[in-house]
């Protein structure tokens, strides 16, 4: 009977760790869709101008830009979340007393879905964003 105790709790850790391990996955997912995001934008914005010749002005603050800052930063803190969920779990199977917390799930899937939403104006007006007022230019001493 604790042979099978045993087995069973090492079962219940190296699920532990393969859904750590899964999170991870999501996170260099979101960290690496953040940076070709923003490098993306950096290149747009370089290849026009090449093309015109001129100084493009800086954007506004609804930018592609900010977006994959945004989603660096949200594939980082999804990483510490992470490595707090599997130390949290660990603790729970060890004391035998494990629960579901289904409230890190939703909160993280709310950050992913506003974060495709906020793509959403700049893949289809791509146009139209770029038209947008722009901050005024500090002045240089």
């Amino acid at each position: 009977m604790v042979e099978h105790q045993k087995v069973d709790r090492q079962r219940e850790h190296q699920a532990n760790e393969r859904t750590f391990l899964a999170w991870l996955r999501t996170s260099l997912a979101l960290i690496g869709f953040g940076f070709a995001i923003a490098r993306f934008s950096l290149f747009l914005r370089q290849l026009q101008t090449a093309v015109t010749q001129q100084e493009v002005p800086s954007r506004s603050i609804f930018n592609s830009e900010n977006l994959g800052v945004s989603l660096v930063i949200f594939g980082i803190t999804t990483i510490a979340l992470a490595a707090w969920r599997y130390n949290q779990v660990f603790q729970q199977i060890e004391q035998g007393n494990y629960r579901p917390n289904r409230l890190l799930i939703w909160t993280l899937t709310g950050i992913v879905m506003i974060l495709g939403i906020f793509s959403v104006p700049l893949v289809l007006w791509r146009d139209r964003i770029d038209n947008l007022p722009t901050l005024p230019a500090k002045k240089q001493p």
